[in-house]
Parts: C-alpha cells; structure tokens; sequence
C-alpha cells in the first residue's frame, strides 16, 4: 500500500501533505476509510495522476456552503455593476415594487 501522511499547518510552521492511494487500494476500503476525516481528505490516484478524493462529510457541507457564498458574492457584484451603469433606484422605489409584487400574488 502506497500512503503517506505528511501534513502543512503556516499558522504552526508544520509542513502537511494530503493522505494519497492508489485506486487499487479500495480492495480493502476500511483501511482508506480510517485515514478520512475532518479537515484530511484521502486522495487517490490511478496511474499516478489524482483520480478521486474521499473527504468527511463536515467537509462536504463547508464545500457547499463556501460555494454558494461564491455565487452570493458574484451575483451582488454583478448587481453593483448593473447599478452603477445604469444607475440606481431610490429607496422608495425600491420598497414600492416589492410592495407590489405582494400584493400582486
């Protein structure tokens, strides 16, 4: 089994490598499986290229999260731009067409 563990921490000045197999190793996933958890994916190769990784599920939920900030972030800014274009609406206006769009339903 091919499977190192060294691992990168600046805020400690500890150096850390991800935890990475081959493919072939899921023969006996229990073993791939111990070395998963928060924080300390698993990363397999196949042929010596990165195939797949196996992560914790903590870590998933944190992806989706910090990917839909993304999109957050990139939808506000494309709203600033609009506005700065085009120029913007007053208060007034704004609390006005949402007022309608209530009362419209």
């Amino acid at each position: 089994m091919l499977c190192y563990d060294i691992f990168i921490n600046s805020s400690k000045g500890c150096v850390y490598m991800p935890t990475i197999a081959p493919v072939s190793d899921l023969r006996n996933y229990g073993s791939i499986l111990e070395k998963v958890s928060a924080g300390s994916p698993v990363y397999l190769t196949r042929n010596g290229h990165g195939a797949y990784s196996i992560r914790d599920i903590k870590d998933e939920e944190n992806f989706q999260k910090a990917e839909a900030m993304i999109q957050l972030m990139c939808e506000l800014n494309a709203g600033i731009r609009s506005a700065e274009e085009g120029g913007w609406i007053s208060e007034d206006d704004f609390r006005g067409y949402f007022k309608n769009r209530r009362n419209d339903r």
